[in-house]
């Protein structure tokens, strides 16, 4: 079996996106089953044409190069054309290859709502966003997606959102992002608070910066980077003297275990954006038994494992959490639903049933 992914990123090479994120994982995962996997992305900054990545053979393009894209689709002649996210690279792949089969994995529709907050709160620059909209958002695609073979989503609430973007027939299925589950956890003795996110604008990180300031007992620990350097300096400058407060920048969860220590230690993980699909972070937060208090609440993540903080009452939600210690009941919850659900051989079987399922195959889940 021959697998290969379409998205607009992968995590490397600079660009550490959650869509990336779950195309690797997933890529390896499937890699030491004995599949074959490709991806297709743009190629990025130090980027060669063909790269090897965890097994997986990546081949990339030149911006604006539908052709280039095409003749990728044609030479990696995989039988299964998986997108994750739908855009121009699943229309171009339908039509290169009509005769192989193409599924899709709605990560994080957007309806209007979404784009316009995208638009006035931008990760660098409101004609990316603009340029973004037309890549993943244009008619042809809305057309084109109905085609496919298999329709999923990795969360269940985002079922009837993409059914409804995309006008689909039926809903979509749920398929869940993998996630390693650490066979032991040892939270801090003191109480620690920790954000995971890019530091762009729409994800506010300013706003937990603020807690920090406003809870000079309990440490805070912050991961990530922005994609506008200007705005990143000027968190630094603003929020770097807070004493309870570690900013450590962009973390390399597939070199480095800083990340998953982070999380190990962290009785809270805080999510302050202003929207998301199902942030990866909540699924690894909550594999190292942390509540969540986040302002969205995708699958009730937050309202099932934490704290909603639906009015942006992230103090009130804080102290809520950190009362009685219930972040402990809460963490342990969010846990057993994750391992249940997410854990990665639990996913990846599904991806392997889905694929044989597709194709016709059997037996290949016990790989």
């Amino acid at each position: 079996m021959k697998i290969c992914f379409l998205c607009v990123e992968i995590f490397a090479w600079g660009k550490y996106g959650g869509f990336g994120r779950a195309t690797r994982t997933i890529g390896a995962e499937l890699i030491k089953r004995g599949i074959e996997v490709f991806a297709i992305v743009p190629r990025r900054e130090g980027q060669k044409p063909v790269e090897m990545l965890d097994g997986i053979t990546v081949l990339s393009f030149r911006p604006h190069s539908p052709r280039e894209i095409a003749r990728l689709c044609r030479e990696c002649d995989a039988d299964i054309y998986h997108s994750e996210e739908p855009s121009l690279m699943t229309v171009i792949a339908m039509r290169a290859m009509p005769d192989r089969k193409h599924l899709i994995t709605y990560r994080d529709p957007r309806d209007l709502d979404d784009w316009i907050t995208e638009f006035n709160f931008p990760s660098y620059s409101r004609w990316q966003v603009l340029a973004n909209y037309c890549y993943e958002n244009n008619i042809l695609i809305k057309k084109t997606v109905k085609m496919a073979n298999g329709h999923f989503c990795p969360a269940k609430s985002l079922i009837p959102k993409a059914q409804s973007k995309y006008h689909l027939r039926f809903a979509p299925r749920f398929l869940p992002t993998p996630v390693m589950i650490p066979q032991t956890i040892q939270k801090a003795v003191v109480p620690t608070v920790c954000f995971v996110s890019r530091w762009d604008r729409r994800k506010r990180p300013e706003l937990f910066f603020d807690l920090a300031a406003k809870f000079p007992e309990i440490r805070f620990i912050a991961i990530g980077r922005s994609r506008d350097p200007e705005w990143e300096k000027e968190c630094y400058s603003r929020y770097g003297n807070v004493k309870n407060l570690q900013m450590l920048g962009f973390v390399d969860q597939f070199r480095s275990k800083v990340l998953s220590q982070v999380l190990e230690e962290s009785w809270i993980y805080v999510n302050t954006s202003l929207r998301e699909g199902l942030p990866n972070a909540f699924l690894e937060a909550a594999a190292h038994q942390c509540a969540i208090l986040s302002a969205v609440d995708t699958d009730q993540f937050a309202s099932q494992f934490g704290f909603h903080a639906l009015e942006d009452n992230f103090e009130e939600g804080l102290r809520f959490l950190l009362e009685a210690n219930r972040w402990q009941e809460a963490g342990r919850a969010a846990h057993e639903y994750v391992k249940n659900n997410f854990e990665t051989k639990v996913a990846i079987d599904q991806h392997i049933d889905v694929y044989q399922e597709v194709l016709g195959n059997v037996g290949l889940s016990s790989l």
